[in-house]
C-alpha cells in the first residue's frame, strides 16, 4: 500500500499493490453475483481493514492500484496518469 493522488477521486488515497488489488478485484467480482443491497460490503471492509481509509464507493477502489499509474512527477508529486505517460497531466513536466 502507498498513498498516491487518485485522478478519479481528486485526493490522495491509499493505493494497493498488485497482490492486495488481486484480492480486492475478487471481492468486487463477487459483489456482482450477490443481489443484496450491501453486496460490496466485503470489499469495502477489506479496503478499510488494509488501509484504514473508509471508502464508500466500491468502484473507486478499482482505480486504487499502484501499477495503473506511472511514476511520481518530480515537480508536483502527483503520479503520471498511466505507466506509458510521457508528461505529467497536472503540471506538464515531461519525462526525457
Amino acid at each position: 500500500m502507498k498513498i498516491l493522488w487518485c485522478w478519479r477521486c481528486k485526493i490522495d488515497v491509499p493505493m494497493l499493490d498488485d497482490n492486495e488489488f488481486t484480492k480486492a478485484k475478487e471481492l468486487y467480482s463477487l459483489g456482482f453475483k450477490n443481489a443484496k443491497a450491501d453486496r460490496f460490503q466485503p470489499l469495502l471492509k477489506y479496503y478499510k481493514d488494509l488501509t484504514g481509509f473508509k471508502e464508500t464507493e466500491a468502484a473507486a477502489i478499482m482505480h486504487h492500484q499502484i501499477s495503473q499509474y506511472g511514476p511520481v512527477c518530480n515537480i508536483c508529486g502527483k503520479p503520471y496518469r498511466t505507466p506509458a505517460a510521457i508528461f505529467c497531466a497536472a503540471c506538464g513536466d515531461r519525462i526525457d
